[in-house]
């Protein structure tokens, strides 16, 4: 079983995290100054911790929160299109109990599967620096060592695939032959399969680059492995 209480403990050190100057500014200027269509919203304005269920199997990883989106309502992939896309795919597959969420606070969870974000603060122009991933790399690895039945990290968009393969690494699983990010390409690495997918952002899902049956796919392939940990990696 989990150890939930060193995953809240967790959670509450990333949430106090200062690591970063330029992130910290950034997150507290875009808090403070806001849009006009969130004006009357209070900002949560920090980092964002991993949201699910603390016994998952599924791992989605991400890249940063958004600057108005989970940097304002404090959980990630909530309160933005991309969030939108998101749940309404989590809950057909069965793994959120409802297909949209607007707000931390709705009541929303999730079975068997867990949603982190590789960088836990927005970005300027959703663009961590290389020093700023590294900074907030070691978070992920522990949240991969807490969930112990963890066996899919589903990697959004090439970010969240290197930060996938760089964690595996540092766990002592390192890829024989570093495999490229692709959507639906697979990689098993040690205890965990590494399954890609573009990543849910409007630039994908409005253009068609990302569907809504592609993401499908990816999701059924997700829960298939998860119930078989042994299955072979194809590339």
């Amino acid at each position: 079983m989990t150890d939930r209480a060193a995953l809240a403990a967790l959670t509450a050190e990333i949430v106090a995290c200062r690591r970063c100057p330029r992130l910290v500014a950034w997150r507290k200027q875009v808090a403070r100054e806001k849009v006009k269509r969130f004006r009357a919203e209070t900002y949560w304005g920090r980092p964002l911790p991993g949201f699910g269920d603390p016994e998952a199997r599924i791992l989605l990883l991400g890249l940063a929160p958004a600057a108005h989106g989970g940097n304002r309502t404090g959980r990630v992939f909530t309160g933005d299109a991309s969030g939108d896309f998101l749940w309404a795919a989590l809950h057909a597959a069965g793994l959120a109990d409802r297909p949209a969420s607007r707000r931390a606070n709705d009541g929303l969870t999730l079975t068997d599967t867990y949603i982190a974000a590789a960088v836990r603060c927005a970005p300027p122009a959703n663009r961590p620096t290389p020093l700023e991933r590294d900074s907030c790399a070691p978070f992920l690895e522990r949240e991969l060592g807490l969930l112990d039945r963890l066996r899919v990290v589903v990697a959004l968009g090439q970010f969240g695939w290197e930060a996938g393969l760089r964690a595996f690494e540092a766990l002592g699983y390192p890829a024989r032959l570093r495999p490229r990010f692709g959507h639906g390409r697979l990689a098993q690495i040690g205890p965990y399969a590494l399954l890609g997918s573009y990543h849910p952002s409007q630039q994908n899902t409005f253009t068609g680059r990302l569907t809504a049956p592609m993401f499908r796919e990816v999701l059924d392939r997700a829960r298939e492995l998860a119930a078989r940990p042994d299955l072979a990696a194809t590339d």
